[in-house]
């Protein structure tokens, strides 16, 4: 990627959806979505990976263009593809219970790139970034809701 492309390049984030034994039930439906992303221009997938981790432990990795059942999605990728190290799958699968299998997504958030590129010709860089998982902000309200019903 040249380097007027990566100054235009928005926030980048990843995902691991793990699917434990027996739970896998690929209906096209994560594929559909994802790929109304991108056909929106809200995201640009740059990677998309399929791990599985056997019953030994054993890590099997696949790029999207060795599985033939996803072509579907095998058309979302961009140039950018494959930026995923062999280090960061390592890394990635630790997480995996034996005997599952997982999906990696890495992405930029094109949304987001306009504000991205004026920091960056401002001379600011991104120090920090962060999620809240839903269960975090599900058990926030809650608590809440607690609150205000006893006093």
């Amino acid at each position: 990627m040249s380097d007027p492309a990566i100054d235009e390049l928005g926030p980048v984030d990843y995902l691991v959806v793990e699917f434990p034994a027996g739970t896998r039930n690929f209906s096209g439906e994560m594929a559909a979505e994802l790929a109304s992303l991108v056909e929106a221009g809200t995201i640009r997938l740059l990677d998309l990976i399929i791990l599985e981790k056997g019953d030994d432990g054993r890590v099997d990795a696949f790029e999207i263009d060795d599985l033939d059942e996803v072509d579907d999605l095998r058309a979302l990728e961009t140039e950018v593809a494959e930026i995923l190290a062999a280090d960061d799958v390592e890394h990635l699968a630790a997480a995996m219970d034996n005997g599952s299998m997982a999906g990696v997504l890495v992405w930029e958030n094109t949304w987001a790139a306009p504000f991205a590129s004026a920091a960056r010709r401002s001379g600011g860089q991104l120090i920090a970034s962060g999620r809240i998982p839903i269960q975090a902000i599900v058990a926030s309200l809650e608590a809440d809701d607690a609150t205000s019903e006893g006093v």
